[in-house]
């Protein structure tokens, strides 16, 4: 048997069983840390700490809109120092950020086409739009997935996370045209699934075009309510809405003949 080390005209030589060990221990990488700080490190970063953490800012977002009212630029308007593109960029970026705070979005499309006009107001509506779906499913995705995709156990629940997740792009852009499913869960449904972030950007920006139109239209001509652009604006409100109801009520059928 070799020893540990040898010596060889003044050299020391490593043993084979020796030099097995050492590499062993190299490659298994350096050593977890235990203690207090380790397990306080594992208690923030579980899944249920950082779901804790998405409520606790949904909440802190929702009063914060409670407080300051958004809805008051229906009536005092767009400050005055901003104009034109400046003023359309920021509201775009206040619609998203609205829209994480749960603010309804047709009281945010009323508000751009009365503030910015039809074609202007739309491009803003539309960019909150999807900057406001992006930062929700990245919330969702990165605080709220991990610990909910367990408790995705039901019938209905399973369903839909499976077509979100096998067909996610055609999925959403069918949730984005019919306007009866609510913008907000559809994003923390969308988010808790495997759908990607791409996709689930693209079907939010072209779904999201006809119903915002109309809206934004509606609210660019309120002050003409008998002009016949603010009477189709209305008729594209309602008759998706319509139809989604029909959709959705024969879907629930369907599930319960399963």
């Amino acid at each position: 048997m070799l020893d540990a080390t040898t010596r060889s005209g003044g050299t020391a030589t490593v043993s084979p069983r020796t030099a097995a060990a050492e590499l062993a221990v190299a490659a298994a990488g350096p050593v977890a840390p235990t203690g207090f700080a380790a397990r306080v490190t594992r208690v923030l970063l579980s899944p249920w700490s950082r779901l804790s953490l998405l409520v606790a800012l949904l909440a802190s977002a929702a009063t914060t809109v409670v407080l300051f009212q958004p809805q008051q630029l229906l009536t005092s308007g767009w400050p005055p120092q901003l104009g034109g593109a400046a003023a359309a960029l920021a509201y775009a970026v206040a619609y998203g950020l609205c829209t994480v705070a749960f603010v309804p979005r047709p009281l945010l499309n009323l508000a751009a086409g009365a503030l910015f006009g039809s074609q202007l107001g739309l491009a803003s509506a539309i960019a909150g739009t999807v900057l406001g779906a992006g930062v929700a499913f990245c919330l969702g995705r990165v605080l709220g997935q991990e610990a909910l995709r367990p408790l995705l156990r039901g019938k209905w629940l399973k369903a839909a996370d499976g077509q979100l997740s096998r067909h996610g792009f055609r999925t959403m852009l069918a949730m984005r045209l019919f306007p009866g499913v609510p913008f907000a869960a559809s994003n923390y449904c969308a988010a808790v699934s495997r759908m990607g972030l791409l996709p689930f950007l693209l079907a939010t920006g072209l779904g999201s075009i006809p119903n915002t139109a109309a809206y934004v239209v509606a609210g660019a001509r309120a002050s003409t309510p008998t002009s016949p652009a603010f009477l189709i604006a209305l008729a594209c409100i309602a008759l998706p809405g319509l139809a989604g109801a029909v959709v959705a009520w024969r879907k629930r059928h369907r599930l319960r003949g399963r």
